[in-house]
């Protein structure tokens, strides 16, 4: 047998696993490490985290990232060149971050990698009849397993793809297992670039379970402060507070079709871009307003499409949203959603003993602890969740 998949046999077998997950999002901010200690598998596994940080991109990175992201015509040459350097650039920040944390590799069983998302592309987006569900995230797994000696589990949103999903959002199959409990609705709502939510109903049945994005979170915030005010996002939503929101312009912004579509549904910054709000800005002449109002609309937006999923489906009747991502830091945001569901206690995954800035990167080890040690889940025969396992696996040798 070859070495690597004996190696791979004896770490299923174990009765404890060491994965660290990554995670970086459409924010495009950084690189999320998680270093979780995983016992069992399934719904009765019990997952600690045991150690996290946050390894920002300088401002050359992002440059570079943004020259191939969420664009229909890029540098072919270029992108070619980044899927390897992502995988090189995280594999150096897992090492850093071993050395901080004082573990060495052999220690660590598998790493599951995210990668970086460059373009997403559901059919109800690019709207080609003859082509499927697409996306593509870089940062290759074969350079981080090598670079690391350590092996890694990438690529997860394209099994999902190939059996029927749209490769977004993944966060049910890892949320199911990581928060569900018996005799409490709950929802976790992660406020990333574009904002997503999985429902878990109190009785575990796995069949009600879903997930969904819903929107905006920070991308749109965040591009318009970069281009206003040179800031990479509103920091504690200090430029929204001083603005005022323009109801015109907020009721265009929701007036698109993926609103009123039906669960479970993805979108990204292909859609939701700056030519979005400028279209809805002339379609309700608001292309004179000031850029603190504009960002103080654009939060109230984002606000209002969690809210108004949250409240679909009557799941908001008993549910408790559990935050997690960068937009639960922004108090603006978190204002609003407390003013549009009034009947719902709003707490974060603190308070389920996961750092909120943590929790994706912990989910996609969970998804490569399932794979390697698990079993499918029956989600049921519901379009857009396949019941599957995910990840490419990559040795380092």
């Amino acid at each position: 047998m070859n070495t690597q998949i004996a190696r791979l046999y004896q770490i299923a077998q174990k009765p404890q696993r060491l994965i660290i997950g990554l995670m970086s999002g459409t924010s495009l901010d950084g690189l999320d490490v998680a270093l979780c200690q995983f016992t069992g598998s399934g719904i009765d596994a019990k997952t600690e985290l045991l150690a996290f940080d946050t390894i920002s991109y300088t401002d050359d990175i992002k440059q570079t990232i943004r020259t191939v992201f969420s664009q229909k015509q890029v540098d072919l040459e270029m992108l070619t060149l980044l899927n390897p350097w992502i995988g090189k650039l995280h594999a150096s920040m897992i090492l850093k971050c071993l050395q901080k944390w004082k573990y060495t590799s052999t220690e660590i069983d598998l790493i599951a990698s995210h990668g970086q998302t460059i373009y997403h592309a559901p059919q109800s987006l690019h709207k080609h009849p003859d082509f499927p569900n697409a996306t593509l995230q870089i940062g290759d797994g074969d350079h981080i397993a090598v670079q690391t000696g350590i092996i890694t589990l990438s690529d997860f949103r394209q099994k999902h793809i190939a059996a029927g999903g749209e490769g977004a959002p993944l966060a049910v199959y890892g949320d199911y297992i990581l928060f569900s409990q018996k005799g409490e609705d709950r929802i976790m709502l992660n406020i990333g670039g574009i904002a997503n939510f999985t429902f878990l109903s109190g009785d575990l049945d796995a069949t009600k379970m879903f997930s969904t994005d819903v929107g905006p979170g920070n991308t749109l915030i965040d591009a318009f402060s970069r281009l206003h005010y040179n800031h990479p996002f509103d920091e504690n939503g200090a430029i929204a507070a001083s603005g005022i929101v323009h109801q015109s312009l907020l009721t265009t912004l929701l007036n698109h079709p993926f609103f009123q579509a039906g669960f479970p549904k993805t979108t990204g910054p292909e859609l939701f871009s700056q030519s979005y709000v400028h279209q809805a800005q002339q379609q309700s002449q608001t292309e004179n307003i000031s850029s603190q109002d504009l960002i103080a609309t654009l939060t109230r937006f984002s606000a209002e499409g969690i809210a108004q999923a949250v409240k679909r489906n009557n799941l908001s009747e008993k549910a408790v949203v559990y935050m997690s991502g960068g937009g639960m830091h922004n108090p603006v945001l978190v204002k609003h959603l407390h003013q549009l569901l009034p009947d719902n206690v709003l707490k974060t995954t603190a308070d389920l003993q996961i750092l909120p800035d943590a929790k994706e990167a912990v989910l996609f080890a969970i998804l490569a602890n399932e794979t390697v040690a698990g079993g499918l889940v029956n989600f049921g025969n519901r379009p857009g969740i396949p019941n599957v396992t995910m990840g490419k696996i990559s040795f380092p040798n």
